[in-house]
């Protein structure tokens, strides 16, 4: 597996502009892999979020927005933050954020503790901000050790510190961002054609919606992701004889229009993983 930071990094840039384009043209570009290697697609990892690749003004919008103090910053290149603080803890931003990590071409690596939404100790020293231990409940040093001090201080202050944010409280939470997450994982294994099929980018108007097309054996996932945070309708053809397109995720399915065309409504920040079911002839 290679890690895509070119995919990465657009991806950041997209969600800040709320434009598909950086992460389409990102994905578009990618060199090709033999078949039995894949594009190791991340949010965030054990380092700062390298933007480096980004050209300068791009650079700095991202900076702007997801960090934009000097403590949040290193190298001069890349952010020293986790997702959920980034985001602001905005669920909307988050759920997106996973679901097209889970959905891009190749295999999803998830940093541990984001699947909780774990925060940062910015007063550590560089890339230790994002390395400190898992928050596994409420108790002392977030229940990662019984040992006087641990290795590395447990994040502790709120809103995203071990009292608020921990494996325990969020299991016996059903609405619960870890809950989310398993039932997401969950459904990735269930669409080998996000692994192991060919993809395309489609064609859809507005630009702010990514949308990807997966076909492996006899099956067909489409996937739309929504970069902006106003609701919008995307209009799009994805191919192929008409088809209903079966939402895996709720009862939001679509049926065809003229011509085979689909017309989705996505809230703000909204997803669909469809499976495309071929209609009934005859």
């Amino acid at each position: 597996m290679v890690f895509n930071f070119a995919a990465n990094q657009n991806f950041f840039l997209s969600l800040v502009t709320e434009d598909a384009t950086p992460l389409s043209e990102a994905l578009r570009s990618s060199p090709w892999l033999p078949h039995l290697a894949q594009w190791a697609n991340f949010l965030r990892n054990h380092d700062e979020l390298d933007l480096g690749r980004l050209p300068a003004a791009a650079r700095k919008r991202v900076f702007a927005e997801l960090g934009p103090e000097p403590k949040m910053q290193l190298y001069g290149r890349g952010l020293r933050r986790r997702l959920a603080p980034m985001l602001a803890g905005d669920r909307r931003r988050l759920e997106l954020s996973f679901s097209l990590m889970l959905s891009l071409p190749g295999t999803p690596v998830l940093w541990y503790g984001d699947e909780l939404g774990m925060g940062e100790d910015l007063p550590l020293h560089e890339r230790q901000s994002v390395r400190t231990p898992m928050q596994w409940s409420d108790e002392p040093h977030g229940g990662f050790t019984r040992a006087p001090e641990p290795f590395r201080p447990v994040v502790s202050k709120a809103p995203f510190g071990f009292p608020q944010v921990n494996v325990e409280h969020q299991r016996g939470d059903p609405t619960s961002l870890l809950n989310w997450m398993e039932r997401m994982v969950r459904m990735r294994k269930e669409c080998p054609e996000l692994g192991w099929g060919e993809w395309k980018l489609l064609r859809v108007k507005p630009p702010n919606v990514l949308a990807l097309r997966y076909d492996w054996k006899d099956e067909t996932l489409v996937v739309l992701h929504n970069l902006s945070g106003k609701a919008c309708e995307v209009g799009f053809s994805p191919g192929g004889p008409p088809a209903r397109l079966v939402h895996l995720l709720s009862e939001a399915h679509s049926t065809p229009g003229k011509a085979g065309r689909h017309r989705v409504t996505l809230e703000g920040y909204g997803y669909r993983w469809f499976r495309m079911e071929p209609l009934a002839t005859g």
